[in-house]
């Protein structure tokens, strides 16, 4: 397939272009080479690259800056999906876009994950925005992939694109200072790379819908915490701490775990246990 990625450069995208580089003509794509927000540049990008399919990884996903920057996260959130969206139904092009468990209030009974058809509740303004952009790409466009993410790192954020929980938490550790993580936040960690090969999967298909894509299992931030520092052989005092205590202006849900249930039904969920990514993940970054 021809491929136009755009975000080719954040986490999951950089591990995006390391899988589909080698099988598909691919064309990875950074801010400098697409505006999403501008529908011009949406429109040259896409006559010049022709693609069969364009990967969607732009996002302005800093949570709690998206509480004051509500004009900037809802310009690439919603209206850079629709333009990209729009130019895709013009050129008869497949969309694939990212979205988010944000966009779940938390308000499910506990140990219940959600699935796809569960009614969505964001309680932040990047959930609102994401699920707006869900909502725009699929009343535009009917070839449409949607991704529900969940505690995405990769390498790319551990050389230094932006940084990733691992990443903080190991540092941390470094400076010898007692960490503090919340521990009333449930969610699923999730490596890109297996994102990576998780998406490319599904978009070798026509099983086009919106489908939950993160690793199995679940923790707290603060059980994740743990994990990082056992497999990694570290023991720094680590403590608990409760949503609110570090002043976040943005509202958290206290449980967004997903399950993969659309991609159990066409038999597709590739997806491993969670310590069991973070472990090869903490093997690769040592290769860095």
């Amino acid at each position: 397939m021809r491929i136009a990625l755009v975000g080719a450069n954040g986490q999951l995208g950089s591990d995006l272009v390391r899988v589909l580089q080698p099988v598909h003509n691919l064309t990875p794509l950074t801010h400098a080479d697409v505006e999403v927000t501008d529908p011009e540049s949406v429109e040259t990008m896409m006559r010049r690259c022709e693609p069969d399919i364009v990967l969607n990884m732009a996002a302005f996903h800093k949570v709690d800056v998206c509480e004051d920057e509500i004009e900037q996260t809802f310009d690439v959130n919603v209206y850079g999906v629709r333009n990209l969206a729009l130019a895709c139904r013009v050129h008869d092009v497949a969309l694939v876009h990212m979205s988010t468990d944000y966009v779940f209030g938390g308000d499910k009974e506990r140990n219940i994950p959600y699935v796809e058809t569960d009614p969505p509740a964001p309680i932040n303004v990047y959930g609102i925005s994401k699920l707006a952009g869900e909502y725009l790409a699929r009343c535009i466009l009917d070839r449409c992939f949607i991704f529900r993410v969940a505690g995405l790192y990769g390498v790319a954020g551990s050389s230094g694109k932006g940084g990733n929980f691992v990443e903080l938490m190991l540092r941390l550790a470094r400076g010898g200072k007692g960490i503090r993580v919340v521990d009333d936040q449930r969610t699923t960690p999730t490596y890109t790379m297996d994102l990576a090969r998780q998406i490319t999967a599904v978009i070798g298909t026509e099983h086009y819908g919106l489908y939950h894509a993160t690793s199995q299992g679940d923790c707290t931030w603060y059980e994740f915490a743990a994990e990082i520092f056992r497999q990694s052989g570290l023991n720094p005092n680590l403590s608990r701490a409760r949503t609110g205590d570090f002043g976040e202006k943005a509202t958290r849900p206290a449980y967004s775990v997903l399950e993969n249930k659309a991609l159990q039904k066409i038999g597709m969920d590739i997806m491993r246990p969670w310590q069991e990514a973070l472990g090869v993940y903490l093997e690769e970054r040592k290769q860095r």
